[in-house]
């Protein structure tokens, strides 16, 4: 791997390097330059803002480098790559003249760069790697992918580059991995928009790169469509999608939102305050896919017979339709199986319509214009309003949940009478008196949602991400379901890393209830950034907490990747680790049982460490409230995170830059750090609603280290742990 910097060929690289710079400068410029003028004041803001996302898209970044391979295809190859000469990059960058200087990673020339090999070269002679230092060109690595490379052990061997680009340390955001994408990856990233994926993933096999690739992927290939019907990326909580926010703006898509299920369900209604917390049985419950027909029939219960004939004037002439016509009428719409407000203003539409063909009969040529008039009289709204009466959400949750009688009516034969008390306020003698009295739960957020849905139909995206999907309720699953009802989805996550006490359960539960049960299903097995011994040692608790699935790899071994550590006093080890860990590059992140945060920040500020906690600077943002403080900081079995204010007073380091973070155990997930040290592994267990969910908790725990895994216990590890 020639690394020298008088390598005439890294020389001559370079200079392709500031030679590709130089014209996506030109390219950003030329964007700038260009005059929005539109036919009038909207078309032109229209095209203004067009303009300013094309330019913010081609910003370069100088520590990204702009290309990491280089593709030579065979001067023996028929068709139109014959000699071709290709760099691969994160995004597309041609000369003054047109031609291109970098290929985008998502062109379709660009797979060969991930999928080929001496025994299926997809046309290529050369496959070159780039190394880099920052945005600065280092290295380079050949792979020979001709006829004579076939029979060769080097084109078989493991890319020393590739291998760098993995353990290369970080501290701050998530990085893309389109350097060092893998073929079966590769293969998800590029699966067709109308194909909903699922991929079960092992820690470390990049799934949530995989998902965020794919729809950086999709944009690209489908953006007109992406563009019209909006894209999501679904997260587990705020401080996950902070840590992933950078990922796609460094693929040129800067438009993508981001939101948690909390977010997306939560209602912009001054009456609903989410400040309560339910216990994880009742949010269990009202997570049951059950709950969807208790609403129903909640909602359905407004109708009412007509009792009498409706009687409208028009002019000098009185129209007069039977209760029998109206009840029919009611009754065709049910069969069409409507939302309940589309029915109520087809119901409208069709009494006006039986006054028109009456007036038709008598000789009278009405039209679309007198329809409508006779569906807004006054005679007609009073008898819809009476036999479908219009319904507000947030009233008919409070009063279904405010009720024992009224949620017995509609739960009969759905939930047991003890299952009713669980979650009726009547029975628990706490019954607000207003909607803006109650404290209201994630979970009943999620239950209004549903109910809005079935009076107004939500709208589709076209593509939603959906990452530790493992984690959701039937109802969660419902409500991100809707979004993307006519779309396609990327669902993400490991059925051995569910920690919610109302979580799905199984794969094939949570597309059904998601709405696309036919999803591909892929699994990815090998990791890449967890290294071999500590996977190996998480995995030991897999008999127990997901015994169905195929135990985990990893291509990497690193020397010292695992110490487990007996100790007296768990903070004086803490800190001897933490001093330890800052001698050596990357992040480090503490991760311990939520409880046990604020007396181990108290220790290394003692100390003098610097540090960040995680979460802490949400619980600084929202202290003044309470709703969002109730809510965002317990995990699922109600134990604050973060619960005391741990940054701020202490001048901690904000965890977007420090290299030592506090990590409470229940935000855990998803996030990597090159070093982790453990404190307690017992205490984490305990923390959740039961063994099991505490098991799964600490294998999530246990798999967040990228380079090294240091175990801290005074206490006795977890049996499971100690089987070989």
């Amino acid at each position: 791997m020639p690394s020298s910097a008088d390598d005439p060929t890294i020389l001559a690289e370079r200079a392709h390097l500031s030679a590709s710079r130089s014209a996506l400068r030109a390219m950003r410029e030329d964007t700038l330059a260009l005059k929005a003028q539109g036919g009038n004041a909207v078309s032109t803001e229209v095209l203004q803002a067009a303009i300013a996302a094309r330019a913010a898209a081609l910003l370069d970044r100088p520590d990204v480098p702009l290309f990491f391979g280089r593709l030579d295809y065979s001067p023996d190859l028929d068709g139109a790559y014959r000699g071709e000469r290709y760099y691969v990059g994160r995004r597309h960058v041609h000369d003054a003249a047109g031609d291109p200087m970098v290929i985008d990673w998502r062109a379709l020339v660009s797979v060969a760069f991930y999928r080929a090999s001496a025994k299926d070269p997809h046309g290529l002679a050369l496959r070159r790697r780039f190394g880099f230092s920052g945005g600065d060109l280092t290295a380079y690595e050949d792979e020979p992918l001709d006829a004579a490379a076939a029979g060769r052990d080097a084109a078989s061997s493991p890319s020393r580059i590739l291998a760098e680009e993995i353990e290369r340390p970080r501290v701050g955001p998530m990085r893309d991995i389109v350097a060092t994408i893998q073929p079966d990856q590769d293969e998800i990233v590029r699966a067709d928009l109308a194909e909903s994926v699922c991929v079960q993933g092992a820690p470390g096999t990049g799934k949530t790169a995989v998902g965020l690739h794919r729809v950086a992927f999709l944009l690209y290939t489908h953006r007109d469509r992406l563009k019209r019907g909006g894209a999501l990326v679904v997260g587990p909580n705020r401080q996950f999608l902070k840590y992933i926010e950078q990922v796609l703006p460094a693929l040129g898509e800067v438009d993508v939102a981001q939101a948690t299920v909390e977010e997306l369900v939560f209602p912009r209604d001054s009456r609903f305050a989410v400040r309560g917390l339910d216990s994880p049985s009742a949010a269990r419950l009202k997570g049951d896919a059950r709950m969807a027909e208790v609403l129903y029939r909640a909602l359905w219960s407004h109708l009412s017979e007509p009792t009498e004939a409706l009687v409208v004037p028009r002019g000098s002439r009185i129209w007069r339709i039977p209760a029998y016509e109206i009840a029919e009428q009611v009754a065709a719409i049910r069969e069409r199986n409507v939302r309940y407000a589309a029915g109520r203003a087809m119901l409208a539409q069709r009494i006006a319509h039986a006054v028109l063909t009456r007036m038709e009969a008598a000789g009278e040529s009405p039209d679309d214009r007198v329809q409508d008039a006779v569906a807004r009289s006054r005679p007609v709204k009073a008898v819809v309003d009476q036999i479908w009466p219009a319904v507000d959400p947030v009233k008919l949750l409070f009063a279904l949940l405010s009720s024992a009688e009224r949620l017995a009516r509609a739960a009969a034969g759905l939930l047991t009478d003890g299952e009713q008390a669980e979650i009726c306020w009547e029975g628990a003698g706490k019954v607000p008196r207003t909607p803006s009295a109650a404290r209201w739960t994630p979970a009943d957020a999620v239950l209004l949602d549903e109910l809005a849905d079935q009076i107004d139909r939500t709208p589709s995206l076209a593509h939603v991400v959906l990452d530790e999907a493992q984690d959701l309720s039937p109802m969660q699953c419902r409500a991100v379901g809707r979004r993307c009802a006519t779309g396609s989805a990327t669902v993400l996550g490991d059925v051995a890393q569910a920690t919610t006490a109302w979580a799905a359960g199984t794969w094939n539960e949570t597309l059904r209830h998601l709405g696309k049960p036919g999803a591909v299903r892929e699994e990815l097995t090998q990791g890449f950034r967890v290294p071999k011994q500590v996977i190996e040692y998480a995995a030991r608790l897999l008999p127990v907490t997901a015994p169905h699935l195929a135990p985990p790899t990893s291509v990497r071994q690193a020397e010292g990747a695992l110490e487990l550590c007996p100790v007296d006093d768990v903070a004086e080890a803490l800190a001897i680790a933490a001093w330890e860990a800052l001698a050596r590059e990357g992040s480090i992140g503490v991760i311990a049982a939520d409880a046990a945060l604020p007396a181990l920040s108290k220790s290394l500020r003692a100390l003098d460490i610097a540090h960040a906690v995680l979460g802490a600077e949400e619980e600084r943002e929202t202290s003044g409230g309470g709703a969002e403080r109730d809510t965002a900081g317990k995990d699922s079995a109600g134990t604050d995170i973060a619960g005391t204010n741990t940054a701020g007073e202490d001048g901690a380091d904000d965890p977007a830059a420090a290299r030592l973070i506090l990590v409470p155990a229940s935000l855990a997930k998803g996030l990597e750090y090159d070093q982790v040290i453990v404190t307690e592994p017992a205490d984490i267990v305990e923390a959740e609603y039961t063994e099991l969910l505490g098991l799964r908790r600490l294998y999530v725990v246990l798999t967040r280290a990228v380079s090294r895994l240091t175990v801290l216990h005074a206490r006795p590890l977890p049996a499971q742990l100690a089987t070989a």
